[in-house]
């Protein structure tokens, strides 16, 4: 019986199911796919419109007290496109599927899987939610627990619920956390493989991924720094600092407190009831800034709403004078482990255009994710290079929904 040559729809096939297969944190994101890019094919710097929950404040008594929409939207731009060259040649088209996929596709693609996860563990740098003690390689299930709690604070739906950490906190919390409670299968399996797992302390599953990123926080002073005006507005987005250093760094990803429990704290709320959680509310700066010669500035965070709206974030505006606590020591790299809830995290893929007058082309799309694979023969060296490509973007949408766990 003669063989038959491998297709480029079969090889496109296998090689998104290699992608997936590869990818640890996007794997467990929400996943968009928008149809209406394959129509002509989509181009870097698309931007999807994403809708966010509305949300309404429940009043008392039998009269009716109507409220405006508080329906919120924001965006996310499809502005990576990443690929990976492979060659192979007409022979190698005569090999049965596993055999091609493993001798050429997935040496290539789980690369590129780690490349598309290296970028959305970037997700960390919009979300201030914090547990762990930086420096610390985490190595109890008290962090997971407290993971935990921060979720459940800010009404996060109780599964799925995922923890994605580096090869040392996984190794930390399997040894830490041996035998603590879990069932004879999950030590078992933690055993066989290294690896927590699925199904322990509330989490669908905790995985290890290389791809978690490490952190170098700004050149300002962890204390000493204050609010140098009150927040009257609701909605605003600008906390304005000083005595945090002179001339000091506050990067983008850099968390911290306003106030103190005896000194105008600014609590945590929980986004339901709108009644302080207990917790000090955790703020992430957005953008990057110089501080001046006082270690003045103004730092951008997302909406701050108090307990008396609907989008309420804090129970009471940031007060002038209250304390500045940074999260981690000043210019000091933490590795950034995140915890989350699925829909936290977007990732959407789009459809890259399919070229014409090529030797081979395909595109495909599974669960949200579209890969497109084109080989073409080049004259002038007499090869045939090949090409995979998927373009793709992501934004945290719910930042309440994810907390980072600090190594």
């Amino acid at each position: 019986m003669g063989n038959s040559l491998l297709t480029i729809d079969m090889i496109t096939r296998k090689s998104l199911e290699i992608l997936e297969n590869n990818l640890v944190i996007t794997r467990n994101v929400n996943r968009q796919y928008d149809s209406s890019y394959a129509v002509e094919g989509a181009k870097i710097g698309t931007t999807l419109r994403i809708r966010l929950p509305d949300r309404a404040l429940v009043t008392d008594g039998a009269a009716l007290q109507v409220q405006d929409d508080n329906e919120q939207f924001t965006t996310l731009t499809v502005s990576n496109q990443k690929h990976i060259g492979v060659n192979f040649t007409t022979a190698e088209l005569t090999m049965q599927l596993d055999d091609f996929a493993e001798r050429v596709l997935k040496p290539r693609i789980s690369q590129l899987a780690a490349s598309v996860d290296a970028d959305v563990a970037n997700a960390f740098k919009g979300i201030g939610n914090s547990v762990g003690t930086p420096g610390t390689t985490p190595a109890t299930s008290l962090v997971l627990l407290q993971g935990q709690q921060k979720l459940n604070e800010n009404a996060a739906v109780m599964s799925p619920r995922y923890a994605t950490v580096n090869p040392a906190a996984n190794a930390g919390l399997v040894e830490g956390m041996k035998g603590l409670f879990n069932p004879g299968s999950t030590i078992s399996r933690q055993f066989k493989n290294g690896m927590m797992g699925e199904g322990v302390l509330g989490y669908d599953e905790i995985n290890m991924s290389q791809s978690i990123k490490q952190f170098t926080t700004g050149s300002r002073s962890a204390t000493g720094g204050t609010l140098s005006a009150s927040v009257t507005t609701e909605g605003a987005t600008t906390i304005a600092i000083t005595g945090a250093g002179n001339g000091a760094t506050v990067k983008t990803g850099d968390v911290f407190t306003v106030g103190t429990p005896s000194s105008n704290p600014c609590y945590m709320v929980n986004p339901q009831t709108r009644e302080s959680t207990g917790s000090l509310f955790q703020f992430v700066a957005l953008s990057d800034v110089t501080l001046g010669s006082s270690g003045e500035g103004n730092i951008t965070v997302a909406p701050i709403y108090s307990a008396s709206n609907a989008l309420a974030t804090v129970d009471t505006l940031p007060q002038s004078g209250a304390a500045v606590v940074f999260v981690g020591t000043a210019s000091t790299q933490y590795p950034q482990n995140l915890i989350y809830h699925r829909d936290a995290i977007t990732f959407a893929t789009a459809d890259l255009v399919m070229p014409q007058g090529v030797d081979m082309a395909s595109r495909q799309v599974h669960n949200g994710i579209s890969l497109r694979i084109v080989r073409q023969y080049d004259i002038n060296n007499d090869r045939m290079p090949c090409r995979i490509d998927v373009l793709y973007g992501y934004s945290v949408i719910r930042p309440q929904m994810a907390v980072r766990l600090w190594g």
